[in-house]
């Protein structure tokens, strides 16, 4: 088949905020059930279990070092069938994968580069080859923070038939969406094009979405959009205002490259009702203000970055799930072009974004800890010299625009012949425009 390319950047929920290495499969059809019923007339179609789903015994905050993690006679990653009951029999996914799809959703899982440690110890032969799983290690090229895989030779052939090998089988079970981690720090060429192979080499159409973007460059730029739907440009995104504002200059860097050929990834949303038993923190509904949650969204809708909900979607506050379901907000994400950053000064940050009918979309970003009204030139917005019909996005208000006919202290900054708005705004907040 091919790798699939998305024309819009995907939208959907990861089980790795709320529930790290341990979600079971009842969780999944909980958070799947609500985006059937509440999101997914707004876009959000996607479902993705995230790492260790074949951890018999996973536990909160880290990795097992030692998981017997569930294996089938060829070394392949098997869902635990005691967290996943319906995939008992060596049904692996396909019963999950086409409940999903009877709601209209599709299902993704993680996978981790390299080949389990625990095949390598049974000596699993690898399907369609006369190798072992033994003989496709490279032990000099091993994950530095998941214990779990041995990294793959592929100098021999039989590498690539194991990759194959398992990319098949989630196509039997019918699955969309593979999250491929420890890709791309540090870059690895050979595992990316060998894992881009395998999906193109399978019976179905499959997102490849790559992982964990620490410190990347865009000088990668062609040969992600050769392999990969979507990847990473960040380490971990928590709910914490210190690993928000980093990604401003990061999206700055990668949003002009947003485009279908491939989506650059700001991480997932940490919104919502997280930690409740996951790598990191304790049960808490995330911990960022509502200021900062708007931003975030606002960030990465125009960014262009695909959404993934990291909270518990049934059990997290109305006003986060409210965010989800702006259709004016998430039309940004879906029909703007040309996105970027225009300013970036005394700790504001402007961007700005035309539509597909003449529409031009800008938001306002304040970074710092204090509130702030300012005075902005229309013209400096990206808005003309005296836009009519200023719309403020998230709350659907019309926003006063005033003509300044005289330079003066009341419209600071802007010269006469030109208008100003003054948006107001809270500590780490924003205000998306639409003219």
């Amino acid at each position: 088949m091919t790798l699939r390319k998305t024309p819009t950047p995907p939208m959907g929920w990861n089980s790795w905020d709320c529930y790290g290495t341990t979600v079971t499969e009842d969780e999944v059809i909980a958070n799947a059930e609500f985006m059937a019923e509440h999101l997914l007339a707004h876009g959000w179609d996607t479902i993705v279990i995230d790492a260790d789903w074949a951890d018999p015994q996973p536990r909160s905050h880290g990795y097992n070092e030692a998981a017997r993690l569930t294996i089938d006679a060829h070394g392949r990653l098997h869902p635990d069938p005691v967290r996943f009951p319906s995939s008992a029999g060596g049904a692996g996914f396909g019963p999950l994968a086409a409940r999903l799809h009877g709601l209209g959703l599709k299902l993704g899982v993680h996978v981790m580069r390299g080949i389990p440690r625990v095949a390598v110890a049974a000596d699993t032969p690898v399907l369609g080859t006369d190798s072992t799983a033994s003989q496709i290690t490279d032990p000099t090229n091993v994950c530095e923070w998941n214990p779990h895989y041995v990294g793959l030779d592929h100098t021999n052939p039989a590498a690539q038939a194991y990759y194959d090998s398992c990319v098949a089988q989630f196509a039997e079970w019918g699955l969309d969406f593979v999250k491929a981690d420890d890709m791309l720090w540090p870059y690895q060429v050979p595992d990316i094009e060998a894992y881009a192979l395998a999906v193109e080499r399978a019976d179905r159409e499959i997102a490849l979405s790559l992982s964990p973007g620490r410190d990347l460059s865009a000088a990668h730029l062609d040969h992600l959009r050769a392999n990969a739907t979507m990847w990473r440009v960040c380490d971990d995104v928590w709910d914490r205002w210190d690993d928000i504002e980093p990604n401003f200059a990061r999206l700055a860097r990668w949003a002009p490259f947003a485009v279908p050929d491939g989506w650059p990834d700001a991480d997932m949303l940490p919104l919502g009702r997280i930690g409740i038993r996951a790598e990191r923190g304790e049960p808490r509904e995330g911990a960022l203000t509502l200021a900062e949650r708007r931003t975030l969204v606002t960030l990465w809708v125009m960014a262009r970055s695909p959404l993934m909900i990291g909270g518990d979607l049934p059990t997290s506050a109305a006003e986060t799930i409210a965010l989800f379901t702006n259709d004016d907000v998430l039309r940004v994400l879906n029909e703007s072009h040309g996105n970027r950053e225009l300013l970036r000064e005394r700790g504001l940050v402007v961007w700005a974004a035309p539509g597909p009918d003449g529409e031009r979309w800008v938001a306002v970003f304040n970074l710092d800890d204090e509130a702030r009204v300012e005075p902005f030139d229309t013209r400096s917005l990206g808005l003309g010299a005296a836009p009519a019909g200023v719309v403020d996005v998230w709350s659907g208000e019309s926003v006063t625009v005033e003509a300044v006919h005289e330079q003066s202290n009341a419209a600071r900054s802007v010269a006469p012949g030109s208008s100003v708005v003054r948006i107001a705004l809270e500590p780490h907040g924003c205000v998306l425009l639409r003219v």
